[in-house]
């Protein structure tokens, strides 16, 4: 079982680069988020890798990061959810992208990725949102922290999650913006939660 390459990259092919270890050629296959992240060949690299072992085939698979790694791991437990759908979302979202994604229960930013359709998506939001919490190292809550003073109700965040999404936001990134800004301020009423969600999202437009 090979859990890790170090060498040089040879070449990159669409979805797979050849990556040169002590003169052995090993094709990876990687989302193109790690092919963006490894560098360009002749490149001095290092892959975490996943290897499928099948009757006809020896398939590895690579990432740059281990979280992106253990999602890969974590979407392929999921009815329908090859290798190869798995490495197409983790090319559309990143990890931290992903988490905000099931969370909010937002099955069409899933359906951006080749391969997965709005039943798929449905059944990834709705098999993985109990194991987000657990899976991420800071888990994604409407709530600030438990021992920072009264949290800000549910039923406000998510109506201001609501006014967003009427404003013309994505529900993952108006979800992310509300839980930035709960956690800013965790006695807010609803307009002041709306208020600096925007002020989160106009930053993070500007920074981009």
């Amino acid at each position: 079982m090979i859990g890790k390459l170090s060498g040089t990259i040879d070449s990159v092919t669409g979805s797979q680069v050849i990556l040169d270890v002590n003169g052995v050629g090993y094709v990876v296959t990687c989302s193109a988020r790690t092919l963006r992240q490894i560098g360009a060949v002749k490149s001095a690299t290092s892959l975490l890798v996943e290897t499928h072992v099948r009757e006809d085939a020896i398939n590895l698979y690579g990432f740059s990061e281990a979280e992106e790694r253990d999602w890969f791991n974590l979407l392929t437990t999921v009815q329908g959810v090859g290798a190869r759908v798995a490495l197409s979302i983790l090319s559309s979202l990143s990890p931290e992208q992903l988490a905000q994604v099931i969370v909010a229960q937002d099955k069409a930013a899933l359906t951006q990725a080749d391969g997965v359709g709005p039943k798929l998506g449905l059944r990834l939001v709705t098999e993985l949102k109990d194991k987000v919490p657990a899976f991420m190292a800071k888990p994604i809550s409407l709530h600030g922290a438990k021992d920072a003073g009264a949290a800000i109700p549910n039923s406000v965040a998510s109506d201001a999650v609501s006014a967003l999404i009427n404003l013309g936001y994505r529900r993952a990134e108006a979800f992310a913006a509300v839980a930035t800004a709960s956690r800013q301020n965790q006695s807010a009423k609803l307009d002041e939660l709306i208020r600096l969600s925007l002020a989160e999202l106009s930053r993070k437009d500007s920074a981009a």
